[in-house]
């Protein structure tokens, strides 16, 4: 019987889904597998083109995702949402 491949490093880590509040008053959604490095990133201009033109204020929601594949999935069915359904979202999410 063949063995299996080695796992990857890191490949336990869990991935997360993320939304900024931008100072325009617009919502940025993202993944990663560290929040907090990635949220720095984009407060210091190094992050999407987006973050640099319109800084966050603070971070919205995040949710916790078994692997990349399921973030990836859960951020584009939460940029499939109109700007009212976002907010209201993470309105009753609170």
């Amino acid at each position: 019987m063949p063995k299996s491949p080695p796992a990857k490093p890191g490949s336990n880590k869990p991935w997360f889904v993320y939304v900024l509040r931008c100072s325009n008053g617009a919502l940025y959604t993202g993944i990663t597998t560290d929040v907090t490095r990635r949220y720095a990133q984009h407060c210091a201009g190094k992050g999407a083109r987006y973050t640099r033109l319109n800084p966050p204020l603070n971070i919205a929601q995040i949710w916790e995702c078994e692997n990349r594949s399921r973030a990836l999935q859960m951020e584009y069915a939460f940029k499939q949402l109109s700007s009212q359904a976002k907010q209201s979202f993470l309105q009753q999410q609170r």
